[in-house]
């Protein structure tokens, strides 16, 4: 039987099917990431009590209460000398990573931000958690690796500017 494979549980399966599902196999790791990333900056940009230096929910206070848990307290200190300055800058920093994957624009580049915005809070925000999988930056910094190796080949902007550069030779 040519154009069939043996899948899962040794069950017949078209390969067709089977080569479509590892192509679009990154595709829902795109979505969850792009969408939890944009709605994560947009949640830290509309919350006026986030973006301050110092109070109740504030940027400033989260960074106040972890400066003495984190692995590398440096980064927290970093924050600190402008606290809403660098809220500013994470809100941002969260909402075009999750555009641009959601997108799938410059998809390696955004994953390489997502990937550090998520290395960054682990060593600083989550650091403290016990056992350390009960801290979420650490999973999304693994989510963030097979897209930053992969890219976004499929249903992303990056495969249409490529397929536009092809036709242009």
């Amino acid at each position: 039987m040519q154009g069939y494979g043996t899948g899962a549980y040794g069950l017949r399966e078209p390969r067709r099917v089977r080569d479509l599902a590892r192509q679009y196999a990154l595709v829902p790791l795109r979505i969850f990431l792009g969408v939890t990333f944009v709605y994560a900056g947009l949640d830290k940009l509309t919350d006026g009590a986030f973006l301050s230096a110092s109070g109740p929910g504030s940027i400033g206070e989260l960074m106040e209460s972890v400066r003495d848990s984190a692995a590398f307290p440096g980064l927290v200190d970093l924050g600190l000398k402008s606290p809403d300055g660098f809220g500013y800058a994470l809100a941002t920093g969260e909402l075009l990573v999750g555009l641009g994957t959601l997108a799938g624009l410059w998809a390696r580049i955004a994953a390489l931000g997502g990937a550090l915005i998520s290395l960054t809070l682990w060593l600083t925000v989550s650091w403290q958690s016990t056992p350390y999988y009960y801290g979420n930056d650490l999973v999304y910094l693994m989510a963030w690796l097979p897209l930053l190796l992969a890219g976004a080949e499929f249903l992303s902007a990056d495969a249409l500017l490529a397929s536009r550069r092809r036709r242009s030779r």
